[in-house]
């Protein structure tokens, strides 16, 4: 039997450009996931309860999330997702410019899975982005999709 799936991620950030380089670390990477992109806190939600215009979006594996967002802000998404009993299995990894130690703190407090600072340098930013996906791919064994727990 064959268990291979696609890895669903969900990447909520607004700026154009991590996007572009997220999408080509993911290309560049295997392709086995999907990644599919929101820009703001608000979509992201929307996105995570199949709402409106996500009426069928998948049920991501893993979620990337920026921490500075417009609309709702990504410690908002954060608390909402870990406090939803249908959500919080799924795995937040924090991918943001901020290197300060009160967000490090806030996001672990609301049960952020792993928390990386992006890398200003495009050859870091790819090698970091496509070792978190090696790690959630390749390493971390996660639930059949829309299972709860």
């Amino acid at each position: 039997m064959n268990g291979w799936r696609p890895i669903e991620v969900l990447l909520v950030e607004d700026d154009q450009g991590d996007i572009l380089l997220t999408k080509e670390a993911f290309d560049l990477n295997k392709v086995r996931n999907r990644l599919n992109v929101v820009n703001d806190g608000e979509q992201a939600m929307a996105f995570l309860r199949r709402e409106g215009e996500y009426v069928d979006a998948p049920r991501p594996d893993l979620i990337l999330l920026d921490l500075n967002l417009p609309r709702m802000s990504g410690k908002e998404v954060l608390g909402e997702v870990k406090a939803d009993e249908v959500l919080r299995t799924i795995p937040v990894v924090v991918l943001t410019t901020s290197e300060a130690e009160e967000d490090i703190l806030h996001s672990y407090r609301l049960h952020a899975n792993a928390y990386v600072t992006k890398p200003v340098d495009f050859e870091q930013f790819i090698r970091v982005v496509r070792q978190i996906d090696d790690f959630f791919v390749t390493v971390v064994k996660l639930p059949a999709q829309g299972q709860r727990l």
